[in-house]
């Protein structure tokens, strides 16, 4: 019988959490949570992709034009909360994501700028996690041709521990999220290669801004 407490699987009790509250200064076109993908606001398809994905519920936090963005994204089935303090960096938007998730859960992070997150990248995070551990997806390299795991760079989305969140949430400061845990603590890291999936790039720049064909 399931105790509820099984991991490793697409079916293990992950909260999913949408950081999205940047205003996309460098790219000049409103909140990037509503840069157009595909005939929808991102922040509606990267919330929906978790969703589909496995994660059990999906809190989406918004911060800059946060008014805007309900009004014009579909997000039926999230809880979305406003971060008050988005301007101080994502570290206050993760807080306010894990202080408002089930404290049993698992938590998935995802950057709302990240348009290649596909369904099958959250399902081999979840499938990957192991207890205790944090699972993050790892993208190759542009200038690496070996194809190792040398070549792979850590993106997101991760998936964090129920039983590491406290210990994560004491590292987040200001734009770093959970940067300074992962590399205090990279033996607790594993690190799963999606690269036939995506690039793993954020849209931070107008030369980017082909991401989001």
């Amino acid at each position: 019988m399931d105790d509820g407490s099984r991991t490793g699987s697409a079916g293990m009790r992950t909260t999913g959490v949408v950081l999205a509250a940047g205003a996309g200064t460098r790219l000049g076109l409103g909140p990037k949570a509503l840069l157009p993908y595909r005939g929808r606001p991102l922040v509606e398809a990267i919330a929906g992709t978790l969703l589909d994905g496995g994660c059990r519920e999906v809190v989406v936090v918004l911060g800059a034009g946060a008014a805007q963005v309900e009004a014009a994204a579909r997000l039926d089935g999230c809880r979305v909360l406003t971060n008050p303090e988005w301007e101080s960096g994502m570290g206050s938007s993760f807080l306010l994501g894990n202080q408002a998730s089930d404290p049993a859960d698992h938590l998935l992070v995802a950057l709302v700028d990240q348009p290649g997150l596909t369904l099958e990248t959250v399902h081999r995070l979840l499938s990957c996690h192991r207890t205790g551990r944090i699972t993050a997806a790892a993208y190759g390299r542009r200038d690496s041709n070996d194809g190792g795991a040398a070549g792979l760079r850590r993106g997101h989305p991760l998936v964090i521990d129920a039983s590491l969140r406290d210990a994560v949430c004491a590292t987040v400061t200001g734009d770093a999220g959970a940067r300074g845990f992962l590399r205090s603590h990279p033996h607790l890291v594993d690190e799963v290669d999606c690269s036939d999936q995506s690039t793993g790039e954020d849209v931070d720049t107008p030369n980017q801004l082909g991401l989001l064909q």
